[in-house]
């Protein structure tokens, strides 16, 4: 055996201990898997994801393919695009889109919580509101919330609940996009 081969095989050796194949291959199935619920987000939520240029194109061209072996090699690819982006911030922006995770969960009781506050609240709550959410419309909030009111006073089914809930998921989405600029 050479000098040059027997060195090589040291660094294999090291390199082995550092990381195993299995989990080489495990991390790069779940940047696959982040590269696939990237292309399965809408443009919208896509939008507040940073990432590179080069990534986002990638991301978007995953839309226009249809066959399933082309996408299966265009999702390994994204996954090897995605070793240099910061996966971190994005599966915490991919996580937040994801109705099944927990942060969305809490984000969305929280939306609950407040409607609640607003519909059976006084002007103090709607102003602690207010502040919360700069970018508010106050006359259409308060509007929403004088229609709601008098849909529960009349026991009427909550159409007018829903559209103020609506408004403030809208609202708290335009504030976590402006946070992230």
């Amino acid at each position: 055996m050479s000098k040059r081969k027997a060195g090589n095989e040291h660094l294999e050796h090291d390199e082995s201990e550092e990381i195993s194949k299995s989990e080489i291959k495990r991390q790069m199935h779940a940047l696959q898997e982040l590269g696939k619920k990237l292309s399965e987000l809408r443009p919208d939520q896509l939008a507040k994801v940073s990432m590179s240029d080069h990534m986002r194109r990638a991301v978007e061209e995953s839309r226009r393919i249809s066959s399933h072996i082309a996408l299966k090699r265009h999702m390994q690819y994204l996954g090897k695009l995605l070793r240099t982006e910061d996966n971190e911030a994005i599966q915490i922006a991919v996580d937040m889109f994801d109705a099944s995770t927990q942060a969305h969960n809490q984000r969305f009781h929280a939306l609950e919580n407040w409607r609640e506050r607003l519909i059976t609240g006084d002007n103090n709550t709607i102003q602690l509101f207010i502040d919360a959410y700069a970018g508010c419309d106050i006359q259409h909030l308060r509007q929403l919330i004088r229609n709601a009111q008098r849909e529960r006073e009349q026991q009427k089914p909550p159409a007018h609940a829903r559209k103020l809930f609506r408004y403030l998921r809208e609202l708290d989405e335009l504030e976590d996009g402006t946070q992230e600029s």
